[in-house]
């Protein structure tokens, strides 16, 4: 008996190489496989504006990195005595708007360097929904969105569903400005399979109809652009309750590996998978406890992988093992 659909998917026209550098952008999911791709050694930076889940908001965010807009003090607002961005997460918030100020630019200066060098550029959209804010919210501008709430009052708030042809043309006029800066990235869209609930069942729907509709546009408009179906993986294939975390919203973990494992079929390049096996090896000895760190067994194991680490850094000087190579040397008496 088959107790999951499985479907082919489209593999990307470059599969993704471990030289390569990756930007991740958009909603929880995004983070999720953005920490798996670190653990693996890929070059991944996350998130420069924090966790952002509608197209408003990263389309804002990447426009901050290529033209490298410094955020002013003048333009925070504080809330329960903390300074915050209508464009970042609270991650970004400080107790004083100096303190908030440097941790914003010190992360879009870094993003401005590593976007305009990047090879792909993951985009994972969570809501057609947003909040734009009121004349009654602390930095009012007409027609703003905000990226986060930071726990504001609601009537700071007006929500309002995007239409599909206007995500549409959000992401285009983005992706035109991406392609100016950096002409030859690849873009990499998937629709988040956390379910907002918050909005309702039938909201939510049709708010990830909306993101559906407009990223299949983009993708057939473009070669450099790639639609990866994580949604659909979770909704479609597993389909299963089993597959989501205790608040039925957010998918636990092994949905997330069976995403991942997924997006590696289609992504990766046949020579990184291939090294993702002995960096999974790497990984679980450095994570390995030994119960006695004297015994000959233990320093015969931590000779073995300083080797294979070694060996395996010198064939691929892209990959950096610096702390699991400190710590089997480290640990050899």
């Amino acid at each position: 008996m088959k107790f999951h659909y499985e479907f082919p998917i489209k593999r990307i026209q470059q599969p993704i190489s471990h030289h390569q550098s990756l930007l991740m952008m958009g909603s929880c999911f995004t983070e999720n496989i953005g920490e798996l791709l670190k653990q693996y050694k890929f070059r991944v930076m996350e998130n420069p504006n924090g966790i952002l889940f509608n197209p408003v908001s990263v389309a804002e965010a990447v426009n901050m990195y290529i033209q490298q807009e410094m955020v002013r003090e003048e333009q925070l607002f504080c809330l329960h005595e903390t300074w915050h961005s209508w464009k970042h997460h609270s991650r970004f918030s400080g107790v004083t708007a100096q303190e908030a100020v440097q941790h914003i630019n010190a992360s879009v200066a870094d993003a401005h360097v590593f976007l305009k060098q990047a090879n792909y550029l993951m985009i994972t959209l969570g809501s057609a929904w947003v909040y734009e804010l009121t004349e009654k919210a602390a930095g009012y501008v007409p027609g703003k969105v905000a990226a986060n709430n930071h726990k504001a009052p609601a009537d700071w708030f007006q929500k309002r569903l995007l239409g599909a042809g206007e995500t549409l043309l959000l992401l285009q006029e983005m992706i035109g400005r991406l392609l100016e800066f950096n002409p030859n990235l690849q873009l990499i869209f998937t629709i988040s399979p956390v379910r907002h609930l918050r909005e309702g069942v039938i909201e939510n729907n049709r708010s990830k109809a909306v993101l559906i509709q407009a990223v299949h546009d983009l993708a057939g408009l473009s070669d450099q652009c790639y639609y990866f179906p994580a949604y659909e993986l979770v909704v479609d294939d597993l389909r299963d309750y089993r597959f989501y975390a205790e608040d039925l919203v957010h998918p636990n973990y092994h949905a997330t590996r069976y995403v991942w494992e997924k997006f590696t079929d289609a992504c990766l390049s046949e020579p990184a998978k291939e090294l993702l096996k002995l960096i999974r090896e790497i990984n679980l000895a450095y994570q390995h406890k030994p119960f006695n760190e004297s015994t000959g067994i233990h320093q015969d194991f931590l000779q073995k992988y300083a080797a294979i680490t070694t060996q395996l850094m010198e064939a691929h000087p892209e990959l950096d093992f610096t702390r699991e190579l400190h710590y089997f040397k480290t640990g050899i008496r």
